[in-house]
């Protein structure tokens, strides 16, 4: 009798050892999950006037200069004789073809003339034609199915062209920099070059320069 008692004993010691480690084990687990989980205390996403500095800026191209130098530039090429009283309108190549970037800024350089074309068109109002010369397969191909005579020529009655271009921009990006290897702080300085090209002649029409410079104690990622 004594022997089977101390055997019940046993047992529900060794059952209740056992419940207690499990539930142990599940509280480190619980404790530990808690411990690694990363709190976020940032600040949700908004919005923030792009020709304005932002709380996020570092010393390379960004939004403001962007705009900044785009109004610049489409100011001073309408007040050129050339394109602001033309005889006949112009036919204008605004892309990036010919617009290098040879700075140490990382920026995608379509922002910058998409931005000056699409300024132009809106000012120019007839006084000058943008010929989208990227799209140029898009056009090749609805001319040679007008040509076949898959479909209507559209407004024009004669063999129907592509437009050729009288000027296209042209241009590039420098960048100076110079570092303090005792402070750490670096300074850039920005010059951005842009020129309209004769293509028939190859003569410069125009020019202008946007030029700045920025210093930092550290930089940001641009991408």
């Amino acid at each position: 009798m004594f022997s089977a008692n101390l055997n019940k004993i046993e047992y529900f010691s060794k059952v209740s050892l056992s419940k207690l480690g499990a539930a142990l084990f599940s509280l480190a687990i619980f404790s530990f999950g808690c411990a690694t989980v990363p709190e976020h205390s940032g600040t949700a996403a908004h919005y923030v006037d792009p020709g304005q500095q932002s709380e996020v800026s570092g010393v390379g191209l960004e939004s403001q200069d962007i705009i900044n130098m785009t109004d610049k530039m489409m100011h001073d090429i309408l007040a050129t004789p050339i394109f602001s009283k033309p005889k006949t309108p112009p036919k204008v190549i605004i892309d990036s073809e010919y617009f290098k970037n040879e700075s140490s800024t990382r920026i995608n350089k379509n922002m910058i003339t998409d931005r000056l074309r699409t300024g132009l068109n809106q000012a120019a109002r007839g006084k000058m034609i943008f010929v989208g010369r990227e799209y140029m397969n898009m056009v090749l191909k609805e001319l040679q199915l007008k040509q076949l005579g898959v479909i209507n020529e559209g407004e024009s009655a004669s063999e129907p062209k592509a437009y050729g271009g009288d000027f296209r921009l042209g241009g590039r990006i420098s960048t100076l920099d110079s570092v303090n290897p005792k402070t750490g702080s670096f300074a850039r300085y920005h010059q951005i070059l842009f020129e309209m090209i004769d293509l028939n002649t190859g003569e410069i029409v125009w020019s202008g320069s946007y030029n700045f410079k920025k210093v930092g104690q550290e930089d940001i990622i641009y991408r």
